[in-house]
């Protein structure tokens, strides 16, 4: 049986008009109008790591659950415009230490190809870093990562911000990372909206958990939930789930190795005036496990 992975685009066709007049990188607009899209795909063994040396026949991919003829594949090196949203509130006192070095070790990967900002997520969503791909400019911010005293996290409504600011940016690819531990949520928004925020912007949520996360009453820790759970998936993205702090490094260094080993995916599709509501990517082959998200700027839907 295969392995599949659903990833869920829920554009509708006037947001994602918005979205793509924003973009204008000449690669994707040289694709043949409508007829041809592309993906870009990380392909997991067991054990989360990479696989390389995938083709087209690897590839399955579906719109709406018509199957689309895979064109080519190929490594991606376009940038990433990475956000990483980091817990700086009072229950992030006994991880912050690992917190840091686990930034500092993901951006020193990073940061060379790609354009990388790092916001605190105490009381409110602060800047500490803007985008840059200054890998010392990054390490001296991970170094101001400090956990603030009787504070709680402002998670949803970072995600909100940051994903309204990714959409006046014209990198191809867009990931938010979140690395967050089990404490109080402080944002009062639907996760349905910050899904849909994530959406229009193209980005895909990769959400790093540290602690046990147990269900609760509490509406904005509920809508947090359905965040991590639910907006992983449906933008192509992941939750890992980390039950030490030190387990924080090695994660932010094997999702540096995934982001920098995706494939980039172009499939053919005919051309439609209805956008399509769900892509499905799954893998060819039983043992390799797959998430992607679609490229920014693409003309079409």
């Amino acid at each position: 049986m295969t392995r599949r992975l659903i990833l869920t685009v829920l554009l509708p066709a006037a947001a994602f008009f918005v979205v793509a007049a924003g973009f204008t990188a000449p690669d994707l607009r040289a694709q043949a109008g409508n007829r041809e899209r592309t993906v870009y795909v990380s392909a997991l063994d067991d054990k989360g790591e990479s696989v390389e040396g995938l083709g087209p026949g690897d590839f399955i991919i579906r719109e709406d659950g018509l199957r689309r003829e895979v064109l080519r594949v190929s490594r991606a090196i376009e940038p990433i415009d990475i956000a990483l949203l980091v817990d700086t509130s009072a229950s992030a006192s006994n991880a912050i230490g690992s917190i840091r070095d686990g930034i500092r070790g993901f951006v020193a990967k990073m940061a060379p190809q790609n354009q990388i900002a790092i916001i605190s997520l105490a009381d409110r969503p602060t800047v500490l870093v803007d985008y840059t791909s200054d890998a010392k400019r990054l390490e001296d911010g991970a170094g101001r990562l400090f956990s603030m005293s009787s504070s709680g996290m402002t998670l949803l409504d970072a995600i909100v911000e940051t994903s309204t600011g990714l959409r006046k940016r014209e990198t191809p690819r867009a990931v938010i990372v979140s690395v967050i531990t089990d404490g109080v949520e402080f944002t009062n928004r639907h996760y349905r909206d910050v899904i849909a925020a994530m959406n229009q912007a193209g980005a895909a949520l990769h959400a790093l958990t540290i602690g046990g996360f147990y269900s609760t009453d509490d509406n904005a820790e509920r809508e947090r939930a359905f965040v991590l759970d639910i907006g992983t998936k449906e933008t192509g993205g992941q939750r890992v789930t980390l039950l030490a702090d030190s387990a924080i490094i090695p994660a932010l260094v094997k999702l540096a190795r995934e982001l920098s080993s995706q494939y980039k995916v172009v499939y053919g599709r005919p051309e439609s005036l209805i956008p399509s509501q769900k892509t499905e990517i799954t893998s060819g082959r039983k043992d390799v496990k797959m998430h992607g998200a679609p490229a920014r700027g693409q003309t079409g839907a």
